[in-house]
């Protein structure tokens, strides 16, 4: 019964860690990121790997690694209620037996995990984007608290920090949903196929059959690229609301449906709802399948399975 006990809380660190190693990964392709999607001047007229080489000239190389800090904050305790409810979430819609198949259990359950990690960690995100936003000698916020403070003071409270949370949860649903579900169906289908080629025991309970590592880092990335392909133009809306009040078209894109069609008239589809969508592959691909990969193996070292 001990081991239950703590069982909440090993599942919290295993998803903590997990995020933590991801996002520690491929945090420059990161910061590149926003400094594209919202068309940062200093950078605006250069593609992906040009900016790449550019941010350490002009930066040094550590910034790459700018609104890093900001990040680790939030993505342990994001990793960790995503895995942790993601588990919960599936016993309990398994639980009502609502007549629906295990992939949309799985569906459902990703979605609602997703939705409830960015709600209890978004105004660390807020804060991240607009750290990583900064160039070097343009700096509105000194750190994390002093951006907390001025956020807060200047852009009307609590109000200020949920920015751009709609186009967010309106993201999350298809990104996690399809994430978990990609993942799971793609495990699911693997190991019963092809087991032994494909699985392996568990270290920690040889009855249960896992993905090889190698598989599973695949299997995460194809994943993750499904998922962000369906949601990247609300990532690219998300990003403009947050970062609001530091763009001088902050007044054209106060809802999610005006920054949408604002953004579209701007720039089109391609340098505008999907800029940037190349690097997010790159970004994403190891980046999901290090998370996947790293909980799994956190899970056996935990005593999970």
């Amino acid at each position: 019964p001990a081991r239950r006990d703590f069982y909440w809380l090993r599942s919290f660190i295993a998803g903590g860690v997990a995020g933590c190693c991801a996002k520690t990964t491929t945090a420059p392709l990161d910061r590149v990121k926003i400094l594209l999607q919202a068309h940062n001047h200093h950078y605006k007229h250069l593609g992906v790997f040009s900016t790449l080489c550019a941010v350490p000239k002009k930066e040094g190389y550590l910034g790459l690694y700018k609104g890093n800090g900001a990040m680790m904050i939030r993505i342990f305790p994001y990793g960790a209620i995503q895995f942790m409810a993601f588990d919960q979430y599936k016993k309990v819609v398994i639980k009502k037996q609502l007549g629906i198949s295990g992939h949309v259990h799985r569906l459902m359950a990703g979605s609602m995990a997703g939705i409830t990690a960015v709600i209890c960690t978004y105004p660390l995100d807020m804060v991240r984007v607009r750290l990583a936003f900064q160039v070097k000698g343009e700096h509105r916020y000194m750190g994390i608290i002093h951006a907390f403070k001025m956020i807060y003071t200047k852009e009307g409270g609590f109000r200020g920090f949920y920015r751009g949370l709609m186009p967010t949860v309106v993201g999350m649903a298809p990104y996690a949903g399809f994430s978990f579900f990609t993942f799971g169906t793609l495990k699911s289908i693997g190991l019963a196929q092809a087991p032994n080629l494909l699985g392996r025991p568990s270290l920690d309970n040889p009855d249960v059959l896992v993905l090889k590592t190698h598989v599973n880092l695949l299997c995460g990335g194809i994943a993750g690229a499904i998922a962000q392909t369906i949601s990247y133009p609300l990532d690219v809306t998300r990003r403009r609301m947050q970062l609001g009040a530091v763009l001088p078209d902050s007044e054209k894109c106060l809802t999610m449906l005006q920054t949408l069609k604002y953004v579209y008239q701007q720039h089109g589809v391609r340098r505008g709802l999907y800029r940037g969508l190349s690097l997010n592959y790159l970004r994403c691909i190891p980046s999901q399948a290090v998370a996947f990969t790293t909980y799994e193996l956190m899970k056996q070292f935990l005593h999970l399975n």
